[in-house]
């Protein structure tokens, strides 16, 4: 069953008001490094609920969905 994770999410805002998320801090307290941004674009997960804006991240050479949601949260869904 796919789930939403909320995660911290340790980000930064560009001169121009884009915000880039830079690492992922999962529940366990580990620490991801965002590698890449692929796309960023407005959309809903399917397979967990919610919507926002979605980042498609590299992350350690696998492609990640990153949510941010309109309540100023941060999800992954888990697989």
């Amino acid at each position: 069953m796919n789930s939403k994770v909320y995660v911290d999410v340790m980000a930064e805002f560009t001169r121009d008001g884009q915000l880039i998320p830079k690492k992922i801090v999962w529940e366990d307290g580990h620490i991801f490094d965002i590698d890449r941004i692929k796309d960023v674009r407005r959309a809903a997960s399917l397979r967990a609920g919610g919507c926002g804006m979605r980042y498609t991240c590299q992350i350690d050479n696998c492609e990640a969905y990153l949510y941010y949601e309109e309540d100023n949260k941060w999800f992954v869904v888990r697989k």
